[in-house]
């Protein structure tokens, strides 16, 4: 046995963090409500951002399509989309996620 190694009978403290203090953890990174940019990248289309924009307002009333900030990729055939949402859950953005995710031509979600 090397001298670093406690004997057998000692008993060791091990410091497990719980699924519940990650989650605490996780939410406190973020202080609701606040404004948050969410990234979209999608496919060009001709309704890529009214989509994106009808499902942000589904999740935040108060969303201003004007603050939406685009860019088009080099090619031309995507394009990223950023919108600035008012955050008041970790629920609520987990499910604009979701929402973000599931339209058709979109891509990436960041």
């Amino acid at each position: 046995m090397s001298s670093s190694t406690p004997p057998p009978s000692t008993p060791v403290s091990v410091n497990v963090i719980g699924e519940d203090d990650a989650v605490a953890r996780k939410d406190s990174l973020i202080e609701y409500p606040s404004l948050f940019p969410i990234k979209v990248m999608g496919v060009q289309h001709e309704h890529l951002v009214s989509s994106i924009t009808a499902i942000a307002r589904r999740f935040d009333p108060t969303f201003d399509a004007s603050t939406v900030e685009l860019r088009p990729s080099s090619t031309g055939k995507y394009l990223g989309v950023t919108i600035t949402v008012t955050a008041t859950s970790r629920e609520q953005l987990d499910d604009l996620y979701r929402a973000l995710t599931s339209a058709p031509q979109v891509k990436v979600v960041l």
